[in-house]
């Protein structure tokens, strides 16, 4: 996704190849939180392996399950062998022949067929290195109607009759940008309803195979995953409970949902879609990046979460369009008017900026110096500092307030066509975290529904956000720490290369003409600084997660909101502490000749830094370039490398 935003860049990563020669692709969804264990692979957008189930043949007894019938030749499909049941979810594990797993196993997906989901079993031999198991997990009709008023997933129950309007008289502006109408509306829009499974009639049901999408199926699935124990039934073990704990504890080592066909070809199988081929052939490929987003298919694809993210990435390139033609629209105006810059002409010139001689930049070894040493500097600042500067910043405070406006706008669109209005209350708080239910043991009934409800208690809860805030003034601070070594840096660099550019009796003014110590010192400092952000925001990444899941949230969305403060709070100051000090501090407390200020008192000997004659600005111009293009380097260069 390019390089997203902190919140969502929280969501997509690989763990794991499967190794095996049965193909079974990962499909990325919408599903709550999922299975963070190691960022676990469920919602990757990014994938290369190929998909479906091949290459079945016949297979011995499993520990845990005694089927024996023959595995029929099976190509490229997302039914069980029987070829009617639909793959809703995939577990990989490796019999190591270890008895506390194999009993965990068994444990586990005896309680899931109590649930009612069936299961099959693909033998290791057909795996590509004769040892990987794949459980495959179907939900049948009774356990879909079961959860689905459980979650309350909203159903059909009457074909909309009301018209979308359209701007047709821009229709031939748009066309080229514009998608078959089977992809951009991949079925009708009807009026929808929480499902209730006593009220079946009163819903569209055609088909019972297809009447829940793939999506939802999977969510479904993955609920009862999440919440099923793997202890017997007399015993009371809390602790011992859901995938996310099993695939911690290496009992299984991936769970995934299935892609419906291969990315590059329609799939063979009529019984289902070809969605995954019509997503890769009009959203994924790069020769479509100027094509409208299938934003229908995406969500009925991977989910109305992951639906709403691209729809919103969407529309903020959309956005950023308008402020990088009026960006170059500035620049372009600071190049043109390049020879009337007053300022830059007096600086330059050798009986006006030559005869003024300009004190020392450090105490000992720095000579005096000319200000018409300055004048390339001072032509590259005007570039980026002139008269259409304040025009910019002027639009961009209109920009920014259109943007979250105009975004609102679009957000509810998309809510009333997808039927998402109270989502995040239905969906979200009112669902409990199994990590909740599982840690916290004490129960009190609750006002409202007069239910008995887990609770965590207030001295617990205090303990353990005194502990997470303590950790984060720690990174922050660690951060300014960081901060002020690279200030001390640049200091005693400015110094050196003030020394050595400046010196007349050393042969480099040629160089000393292009590269001024400020800019010298800021590109070598920026570099650093970029290294030591990309370091921080590794690490911080990891511990964010860490004191997000001790502090144990109630809800998915309460889970969500605390690790986004944490992520956003951490990556602003990481990020553009070192610019807010070339904006803001750098050349402000410098002194006067005689009596300079210095970096931690007198006895240092680093003198606080000055800018230009010409200003600041191209050194901020400098940092936010590498920083910023560094940062989005780096994230595709992974993006490429590590899917």
């Amino acid at each position: 996704m390019g390089d997203a935003p902190p919140l969502l860049f929280l969501l997509l990563e690989t763990e794991m190849r499967l190794p095996s020669r049965i193909i079974l692709e990962k499909k990325p969804h919408g599903l709550e939180p999922l299975l963070q264990h190691q960022r676990t692979s469920l919602t990757s957008i990014h994938e290369n392996s190929g998909n479906g189930v091949s290459s079945l043949s016949e297979g011995a007894p499993l520990p845990g399950h005694s089927e024996t019938e023959s595995l029929q030749s099976n190509r490229d499909t997302v039914f069980f062998r029987d070829g009617v049941r639909r793959i809703d979810f995939v577990l990989s594990y490796v019999d190591d022949k270890d008895e506390r797993k194999q009993e965990r196993r068994k444990e586990f997906e005896a309680n899931l067929e109590k649930e009612g989901l069936e299961l099959e079993t693909e033998n290791k031999a057909d795996s590509k290195d004769q040892k990987t198991y794949f459980l495959k997990i179907h939900a049948p009709w009774e356990v879909l109607t079961k959860y689905a008023a459980v979650l309350n997933i909203k159903a059909p129950f009457k074909e909309s009759d009301i018209q979308h309007g359209q701007d047709a008289h821009l229709d031939w502006l748009s066309y080229p940008f514009r998608l078959p109408d089977h992809i951009m509306h991949p079925k009708p829009d009807y009026f929808t309803y929480p499902f209730d499974k006593n009220k079946v009639g009163f819903f569209l049901i055609n088909d019972k195979e297809t009447f829940f999408p793939p999506s939802t199926r999977n969510r479904i699935v993955f609920y009862i995953l999440a919440r099923a124990p793997y202890y017997s039934e007399g015993r009371k073990d809390r602790e011992k409970t859901g995938i996310k704990r099993l695939l911690s504890n290496g009992t299984y080592t991936a769970a995934f949902p299935l892609h419906d066909c291969r990315l590059w070809k329609i799939a063979r199988n009529a019984k289902y879609e070809s969605e995954r081929f019509n997503l890769y052939k009009h959203w994924a490929r790069f020769l479509c990046f100027y094509k409208e987003q299938p934003l229908n298919l995406i969500k009925k694809y991977y989910g109305e979460k992951i639906g709403i993210y691209f729809a919103w990435l969407g529309f903020y390139t959309e956005m950023l369009f308008f402020a990088a033609v009026m960006g170059v629209i500035c620049f372009t105006y600071g190049a043109l008017s390049y020879g009337d810059n007053k300022s830059s002409e007096e600086i330059c010139d050798a009986e006006i900026g030559g005869s003024i001689l300009m004190c020392p930049l450090c105490d000992k070894k720095c000579p005096f110096w000319k200000l018409n040493s300055t004048c390339l500097s001072s032509w590259q600042s005007h570039l980026f500092d002139n008269e259409g500067t304040v025009f910019f910043a002027i639009f961009m405070g209109i920009w920014v307030t259109l943007f979250l406006e105009f975004w609102k706008r679009r957000q509810a669109r998309l809510e009333y066509e997808w039927d998402l209005v109270d989502f995040e209350e239905e969906q979200q708080q009112l669902q409990i975290r199994p990590e909740f239910e599982i840690k916290c043991t004490n129960r009190r009934q609750n006002k409202i529904t007069q239910e008995m409800e887990p609770y965590l208690p207030v001295t617990s809860k205090c303990a353990r956000f005194c502990l997470s805030g303590a950790t984060v003034i720690f990174w922050v601070s660690l951060i300014v720490a960081c901060i002020i070594g690279v200030i001390a840096y640049r200091l005693a660099v400015y110094a050196a290369f003030a020394s050595i550019i400046k010196d007349p009796m050393r042969k480099i003014q040629l160089v000393g003409r292009f590269i001024t110590p400020q800019l010298a010192t800021s590109v070598t400092a920026s570099c650093i600084n970029f290294v030591i952000i990309m370091i921080l925001n590794f690490f911080y990444e990891r511990v964010a997660i860490w004191i997000t899941d001790m502090e144990i949230p109630k809800t998915h969305l309460e889970y969500e909101n605390r690790l986004t403060i944490k992520m956003f709070l951490f990556q602003f100051v990481n990020y553009y502490s070192s610019c807010f000090y070339v904006a803001f501090f750098k050349g402000k407390f410098v002194g006067y000749p005689g009596k300079y200020s210095y970096m931690f008192g007198n006895m240092t000997q680093l003198r606080n830094e000055e800018c230009d004659p010409g200003g600041c600005l191209i050194e901020l111009t400098t940092q936010l370039v590498i920083v910023m293009a560094g940062k989005q380097l780096w994230g595709n260069i992974q993006e490429a490398l590590l899917p």
